[in-house]
């Protein structure tokens, strides 16, 4: 019971790593569409490579995209609106015109007159609801036909029968003027204004649902073909009829309603595809990363970053599919890149859009598309950390996506005339949302505890607390942390290194020294030695406690893993050389592990390169008199030194590489010390 304890957790990052695989796989199966796939590709205007096909079982065909819009836009503009007439209301304002018709019209007037002024009114009032009084409505013209319901009779007539209570004034005029009674138009103005109201409204709701049913009842097919007909022949074009009768088949393959049986056939193919893709992804970290596979969070954060592209599309798909490319999938390698190296980036991209070939229609194009555009992606950016890097980099991603996306349309159209523009705002839109990786950055080094160029740019400042307090209790220490960093960083792009990383190592690699300045020799300003009083073995563990406190004061301050890698490394297991050998001095037989630093050993270029810079620098101090033989012999005897003592036996460091970094030490050196050709007298 205990063995197969202590086997678990020895290999419970094993584990883990599996149940993130089939964690992942889950996930993905569940994203994906569940429905047969159609086996072929087909695209319009390309010849018709497979066998000739006849229809497996009868099937309609279906309409058009377009051709259904065109349709519904024109059962829309035809459509005619109902209206409905109130005779109720109508009997109300003759009624109102009789009881104030006296009112308005004074005793003054002649009995004659009086009886004109009533019938003319009257006349007046029949016309104006003859087809009924409505007020101003938006959206209709006077020619627009309409439907009229009066009680159980529906009447045919334009929208202009109506009367519209805002042309009373003018309306009034005009009859009054032809019947020679102007001098009364402002008594009747206000008899018609006071009774007036409109009897006809617009029956929105029953409108609304005719033009529904109208809309139902619009075919979505246009014929039927038989089991046995022949679709299309090989090397015929797929275009016209044939295409139609493709794509309807396709539709209607993929739409069929699948048993258990068939289901769990379809799930168990997924199952295979998409374990078949992560375990590339797998076994791509452990051949050419092992150091990223043995880190568990890291592997977690890859996964997790495949899948979340993934849920997006599949988001995106369902709510439209037209907008599929707004979706900013070069986001993933280069927050891969920026973490991590360009390399695994791509190969994590390309995964991840080969599995995405099968959740997006035109599957080709899609893949074409995002494997050009993340190739683009990776071969652009650089320095992340530089805004207008990332500017530029997003621009030619975006002229990519739209110089191929017009490729593939006059290859499928042949012409340009029907160019959907739109697409060229899709992936402008895509490109603006690709802008949003500085801050996705950032969440996810506080999340999964990374680091990017972007924050070690940030820790390269000097007025950062932790430099700035090494300055004031160690300024000797932080003055050579400074020339170290310089040299490594010069080391690093020679050899194409991590620049920036060693960089920040090499500023905070002494930190440590701040405890004990003073017992450190390039912080005394005067001639009294603290080591003086004290044994060897007890010197030594003051200089090799400086890594101690170093690593303990870079954890208390939060600095990443990936920095303080550079200060628990960067002596290695080197001896203490000067105090072992006053140790021997004074007894024949010294406990060598004493006056040894416990470690690790450089395990990457960056740490192995802080190690030779730090020696370097640190000893060219000792130079009385260099000269070019001087500094020459002087670099290879310690570079040479710590390759015989194996402290760069982890580090994927090539001995070309490490003459490369003694070429730019023996360089900068010399240019330190100001050496000049020595001319004859």
């Amino acid at each position: 019971m205990n063995l197969s304890l202590d086997n678990l957790y020895k290999n419970q990052s094993f584990f883990y790593k599996i149940f993130l695989f089939i964690v992942a796989v889950v996930l993905i199966i569940y994203l994906l569409p569940k429905g047969g796939k159609f086996k072929y590709e087909f695209q319009k205007g390309k010849p018709w490579q497979y066998e000739n096909l006849y229809a497996p079982f009868d099937f309609a065909i279906f309409k058009s995209v377009e051709s259904l819009e065109e349709e519904k836009l024109q059962t829309r503009t035809n459509h005619i609106s109902y209206f409905s007439y109130d005779l109720f209301l109508a009997d109300k304002v003759f009624n109102q015109y009789q009881n104030n018709f006296d009112v308005y019209f004074s005793d003054s007037i002649a009995n004659s007159t009086r009886k004109v002024l009533k019938r003319v009114g009257l006349e007046l009032l029949n016309e104006i609801y003859k087809d009924g009084v409505v007020a101003p409505i938006e959206g209709f013209d006077t020619t627009q036909i309409i439907y009229l319901i009066t009680e159980n009779e529906q009447r045919t007539i334009t929208y202009g029968n109506l009367f519209e209570i805002n042309e009373l004034t003018n309306f009034l005029n005009r009859k009054l003027q032809q019947n020679n009674l102007s001098a009364f138009s402002e008594v009747y103005y206000n008899l018609f204004f006071e009774i007036l109201e409109p009897n006809v409204t617009y029956a929105q709701e029953f409108t609304e649902r005719t033009l529904k049913d109208a809309l139902d009842k619009i075919a979505l097919t246009r014929g039927n073909v038989d089991k046995g007909k022949l679709i299309i022949a090989r090397g015929e074009v797929v275009e016209g009829d044939r295409l139609a009768m493709l794509e309807s088949l396709q539709q209607e393959y993929q739409s069929q309603l699948w048993n258990d049986q068939n289901y769990i056939w379809i799930v168990f193919g997924y199952v295979i595809l998409v374990a078949l893709a992560l375990l590339m992804l797998f076994l791509f970290l452990i051949k050419y990363r092992p150091e990223i596979y043995a880190n568990n969070t890291k592997v977690t954060f890859i996964f997790f970053n495949v899948v979340i592209m993934i849920f997006l599309t599949t988001i995106v798909v369902k709510y439209n599919v037209a907008f599929v490319y707004v979706v900013p999938l070069c986001i993933l390698p280069l927050i891969l890149k920026a973490f991590f190296d360009a390399r695994l980036g791509l190969f994590t991209h390309v995964l991840t859009v080969l599995l995405l070939g099968f959740i997006v229609p035109n599957s080709f194009e899609y893949v074409f598309l995002q494997i050009i555009a993340g190739i683009v992606t990776i071969q652009t950016i650089s320095e992340l950390y530089r805004r207008a890097n990332l500017f530029i980099s997003v621009g030619q991603i975006t002229l990519i996506y739209i110089i191929a996306y017009f490729a593939f349309y006059i290859i499928h159209e042949g012409n340009i005339s029907n160019l959907k523009w739109i697409m060229f705002g899709l992936f402008i839109l895509n490109g603006l949302a690709t802008l949003f990786v500085q801050p996705l950055i950032y969440v996810y080094e506080k999340l999964f505890g990374l680091v990017s160029d972007i924050s070690l740019l940030e820790l390269s400042d000097t007025n950062t607390r932790l430099l700035k307090e090494l300055s004031d209790k160690a300024p000797g220490t932080f003055h050579h942390s400074l020339q170290v960093a310089n040299l490594a960083e010069a080391c690093a792009n020679e050899i194409h290194a991590n620049a920036m990383l060693v960089r920040v190592g090499a500023l905070y690699h002494d930190i440590g020294k701040m405890k004990n300045s003073t017992y450190f020799t390039e912080n005394q300003t005067t001639n009294v030695n603290p080591h003086n009083e004290l044994e060897p073995k007890e010197s030594a563990t003051i200089i090799i406690q400086h890594v101690i406190e170093g690593i303990e004061m870079a954890k208390k301050a939060k600095l990443p893993d990936r920095v303080i890698d550079f200060i628990r490394t960067h002596h290695g297991t080197n001896l203490v050389y000067y105090f072992y050998k006053k140790q021997q001095e004074k007894e024949e037989e010294v406990v060598e592990s004493d006056f040894r630093y416990p470690g690790p050993i450089p395990f990457s270029k960056e740490t192995a390169i802080l190690m030779m810079c730090d020696s370097v620098e640190a000893a060219s101090k000792s130079l009385k008199n260099p000269t070019f033989t001087i500094i020459d012999g002087f670099i290879e005897k310690i570079v040479n030194k710590q390759i015989e003592d194996g402290q760069f036996l982890n580090a994927n460091i090539t001995f070309k590489e490490i003459e490369s970094v003694k070429k730019v030490l023996k360089n900068k050196l010399t240019n330190i010390y100001h050496l000049r050709v020595e001319y004859p007298e």
